[in-house]
C-alpha cells in the first residue's frame, strides 16, 4: 500500500507513484492503477463494478487551485461550483468546507444543496424556465435568482409579495460575442461558430431585454438587482475567447448603467472553463497537453475585466465563477470489468465490460487504463464497448495490453458529469460511487437494485385483469 496518510481540510499527504496521471491518481510500484491510497482492483473486488471512484484530495486540491489562481489576478473572487457536475451530498459538504458556493439548476440541486448547509447567500439559481416551487425555495432561503425569461420579474415580485421576504436577482445575458464570429470550437449548441453557438442556445436576455428587466426591477418592491450572468459554455479551450466574453459583460455593464444609473456590483461568468492531460480528455479529446492552465484563464479574464472596467469609468465588480467539469473531472475514475473479448481476424477486436453508455455520457474523451496491466505495454489496438443495445463505444482503437474476461479496466476523468447523467437504457443498474480519502474508502451513491427500477412501474387494473383472463 502507498505511504499515505489522510489529509486535512488544510494540508495534503501526495502519494508517490511512479506514473501520475493525476496527484492523486496513478500507476503505483505494484502496476496497479490506484487512487490516493486504494487499489482500484481492490476497490473493485469490495465494492463491484461498474463503480465510480472520486480522490476527495483531488477534488479539494482542484478546487484550491482554481480558486487561487482566480484570485491572483483579481481583489473580489467568489466560485460557485456547478453542482450539476456531480451532485451528491457529500461532494456538496466537501465543497462548503472549502468555502464554495454553488451554481443550482432546478430545484433538486438546489434543495441538496441546502440540506448540505450550504449558505443560501452563495448559492445562485439559474434556469430558462423555472418552476414555481423553484422560485418560491429561492425566495424563502435568499438564494440570488438569476432572471432567465421576461415574465420572471413578475412571477418572483409575486412570491416575494406572498412571503414578505425580499430577493436578490441578477439577469442573465445573451451576449453577441461579435469578435468570435469566425471563431470555431467544440460543436455543443448546434453548428456555426461559438458566436453563432452563442447565440443559438436557449439562454440569455439581449441588451434591450436586460435594460428592460433591470427598469422593472428598479420599480419593484423587495427585489434587488445583484449582478450580471453569462455561461460561454465548454465550446472553447482559449483563454482569449473568454476574455472577449469579459470584456463583453463589462461593456454591457456599461451600457446598462447609462440607460438605468445600475451598476451590477458582480459579473457572474460562469463555466467552461477546461483542463487538459497528455493522454487527453473533454470533449472529442481536444484537451491535451497544450490545454491552458487555470492561471491561463485567470490571466486572461481578469485583465480584460479590469481594463475593460477602467475604460469605461466602471467600479471594479466583484467576479463570480461557475466551475464543473475543471474541479470535478480529474477527481474521479470510472471501473469496469472485462467480459466477452470478440474478434474478426484482421479486422477489429472488442473488448466487452460492463461500464456501458449510460455510466459514460459521450462526447468526452476518457483515457482507459487496464487496472491490474497499468504498467504493461500495449500490445493491442481495440475497442473497448459496453453491453447496451447500441454500439455502445466506451473508446475506439485504444492501444491496450492484451485483455481476458475478468480484467480490469479504469477510464480517468469520470469525477464529473457521469453519475449525475447515469441513465437506465436496457435496464440497466446505476453503479455506487465511493469517495476515497487515503487508504479509506466510503461509499457516497449506494448501487442501484432491481427494485429501483421496476418499484417506478405501475400496471393499470383492466390490463391486469386481462392477464388474469388469459390464465
Amino acid at each position: 500500500m502507498n505511504d499515505v496518510t489522510r489529509a486535512s481540510a488544510s494540508d495534503f499527504a501526495f502519494p508517490k507513484f511512479k506514473t501520475q496521471f493525476t496527484e492523486f491518481i496513478g500507476i503505483a510500484d505494484d502496476g496497479h492503477l490506484w487512487v490516493d491510497g486504494c487499489d482500484c482492483a481492490e476497490l473493485a473486488r469490495t465494492y463491484d463494478t461498474p463503480l465510480y471512484v472520486i480522490s476527495e484530495n483531488q477534488f479539494r486540491l482542484n478546487y484550491r487551485r482554481f480558486r487561487g489562481a482566480f484570485a491572483a489576478h483579481y481583489p473580489n473572487v467568489q466560485i460557485l461550483f456547478a453542482n450539476k457536475s456531480n451532485r451528491g451530498l457529500a461532494y456538496r459538504h466537501i465543497m462548503n468546507q472549502e468555502g464554495a458556493g454553488g451554481d443550482c439548476f432546478g430545484i433538486n440541486e438546489l434543495y441538496v444543496a441546502l440540506m448540505a448547509g450550504t449558505d443560501p447567500a452563495t448559492l445562485v439559481l439559474n434556469g430558462s424556465n423555472k418552476e414555481a416551487e423553484e422560485i418560491a425555495t429561492a425566495v424563502a432561503n435568499g438564494v440570488c435568482i438569476n432572471i432567465d425569461a421576461m415574465d420572471e420579474v413578475e412571477r418572483i415580485a409575486a412570491e416575494v409579495q406572498r412571503q414578505g421576504r425580499p430577493a436578490r436577482v441578477g439577469i442573465r445575458a445573451k451576449l453577441e460575442l461579435k469578435p468570435l464570429e469566425n471563431r470555431f470550437g467544440v460543436v455543443m449548441h448546434g453548428p456555426g461558430s461559438l458566436a453563432e453557438q452563442a447565440r443559438n442556445h436557449k439562454w440569455g436576455m439581449t441588451l434591450p431585454q436586460s435594460v428592460e428587466l433591470v427598469k422593472r426591477v428598479q420599480k419593484t418592491d423587495g427585489l434587488e438587482a445583484v449582478e450580471l450572468h453569462y455561461h460561454l459554455s465548454r465550446m472553447s479551450n482559449v483563454p482569449d475567447d473568454f476574455a472577449v466574453m469579459a470584456r463583453e459583460m463589462v461593456q454591457w455593464s456599461a451600457d446598462i448603467r447609462d440607460a438605468t444609473g445600475w451598476e451590477p456590483p458582480y459579473l457572474d461568468i460562469g463555466g467552461g472553463w477546461a483542463f487538459g492531460r497528455p493522454e487527453k480528455t473533454g470533449p472529442f479529446g481536444e484537451d491535451d497537453a497544450d490545454a491552458p492552465a487555470f492561471e491561463d484563464y485567470a490571466k486572461a479574464v481578469c485583465e480584460a475585466v479590469i481594463e475593460e472596467c477602467e475604460t469605461r469609468g466602471l467600479a471594479l465588480p466583484g467576479l463570480k465563477i461557475e466551475p464543473g467539469w475543471s474541479i470535478s473531472g480529474s477527481s474521479g475514475v470510472a471501473l469496469g470489468r472485462v467480459g466477452a473479448v470478440k474478434e474478426w481476424p484482421g479486422f477489429k477486436k472488442w473488448i466487452n465490460v460492463d461500464l456501458s453508455g449510460n455510466h459514460i455520457p459521450p462526447p468526452w474523451y476518457h483515457h482507459i487504463v487496464a487496472v491490474e496491466k497499468a504498467d504493461q505495454p500495449a500490445v493491442e489496438t481495440v475497442d473497448i464497448v459496453g453491453p447496451l443495445c447500441s454500439s455502445d463505444e466506451l473508446g475506439e482503437h485504444r492501444e491496450l495490453p492484451a485483455l481476458e474476461r475478468g480484467d480490469l479496466i479504469a477510464l480517468l476523468d469520470t469525477g464529473g458529469y457521469t453519475e449525475v447523467k447515469a441513465a437506465n437504457h436496457n435496464g440497466q443498474l446505476r453503479p455506487a460511487t465511493v469517495l476515497v480519502t487515503g487508504a479509506d474508502a466510503f461509499v457516497t451513491t449506494e448501487r442501484e437494485r432491481l427494485r429501483d427500477i421496476v418499484g417506478r412501474f405501475r400496471v393499470p387494473p383492466h390490463v391486469l385483469a386481462a392477464s388474469a383472463a388469459r390464465a
